[in-house]
């Protein structure tokens, strides 16, 4: 089973899908019958279920799976308190949440060989975090900040063949099992993950470069942003120098992907990494890190190469590989140098 953070930061949650029984956490039912939904609601500190006062509750489907915001999601959904909102995290089986993994992260449409590579690495990185997070509400985030999650699954989808063509495939680097990262597009060059993130402990992943990029529409961008927005999203990411007036690449990773850069304003100058530069900006507006700069007139004017932090597997090239005949080993031993296929155990 897998735990995954499918909401948060929320009020109120309104659950439907018919015959719901509805239960606090220690499995006690908490309403007469079975609804067709059931509201939770934050108040006063805590959790209250159509007028019942709990520290959660746990919601099993009856007619249908549950749904919730338009999606439905197999297995069960509790409904807990996290900081000073509401998390719904979804327990159900873990094929079951890759197979929701994988629709949202890749095209169904794309060859057989890229949807079973992408189907091991993302099986990886969900099997690392539900590892580190053994202990928490929630194991995984369904998002872009961990992996997105499409919940259930149609069983004529394609991404279900891939699913249980690898089913327990994961990747190992020195015998562990390690965060799998991926992304849309390199822009023709992997990074090493310990330049872009921050914690502790991050695989010694070599970066490669990645000849393939097929027609992914995000090898080469080019974004002009007026200064104006850009001296107010960095002031409201805690970059306060006024205007900005020049923006200075101080430092790039061997791949080109800017390290660090110099902020000049006319208030002063600030010193930010490219990560949270990018972040900032946004991570879909700036589209990575590796981009050239230059502010003229009233326009900072980018020009980027590839889409998202450039660590793991390139999805384009990745594509593109299997288009021209790579098979799926090929494809994480071109993109994962030193790993090797295991079994989750």
């Amino acid at each position: 089973m897998i735990r995954v953070a499918v909401a948060d930061g929320l009020k109120s949650v309104e659950v439907g899908g018919g015959a719901i029984l509805a239960s606090d956490l220690q499995g006690q039912p908490l309403l007469a019958g079975r609804p067709a939904t059931v509201r939770v609601a934050l108040r006063n500190g805590g959790l209250d279920v159509e007028g019942r006062r709990v520290a959660g509750a746990r919601l099993l489907p009856g007619a249908g799976p549950l749904r919730l915001n338009g999606r439905e999601y197999p297995g069960s959904l509790e409904v807990l308190r996290n900081g000073d909102g509401l998390v719904v995290v979804n327990e159900l089986p873990f094929e079951e949440y890759l197979a929701g993994a994988l629709k949202a992260e890749a095209s169904d449409k794309w060859p057989f060989e890229i949807l079973k590579a992408q189907a091991i690495v993302a099986r990886t990185y969900a099997a690392y975090h539900r590892w580190l997070n053994a202990a928490k509400p929630f194991h995984i985030l369904a998002s872009t900040a961990n992996q997105q999650y499409a919940g259930k699954v149609a069983e004529t989808s394609p991404v279900w063949e891939a699913v249980r063509a690898t089913e327990g495939q994961v990747l190992t680097l020195e015998g562990r099992l390690f965060p799998a990262f991926y992304h849309t597009d390199s822009g023709g060059h992997t990074e090493e993950p310990r330049l872009v993130f921050a914690a502790r402990n991050m695989p010694a992943l070599r970066a490669v470069r990645s000849e393939f990029s097929g027609d992914s529409p995000h090898f080469a961008w080019n974004l002009d942003m007026p200064i104006a927005q850009l001296s107010e999203l960095l002031r409201k990411g805690g970059i306060s120098v006024g205007t900005v007036v020049r923006l200075e690449v101080i430092e790039r990773s061997r791949s080109l992907r800017v390290l660090r850069l110099a902020v000049h304003g006319t208030r002063g100058t600030v010193r930010v990494s490219g990560a949270d530069f990018r972040r900032i900006l946004g991570n879909d507006t700036l589209k990575s890190t590796l981009f050239a700069v230059a502010v003229d007139g009233q326009y900072a004017r980018f020009a980027g190469r590839g889409y998202g932090h450039g660590v793991g597997m390139d999805q384009w090239g990745a594509k593109a590989m299997a288009e021209q005949g790579y098979l799926v080993y090929q494809i994480l031993e071109y993109y994962y140098p030193g790993a090797a296929l295991g079994m989750l155990r």
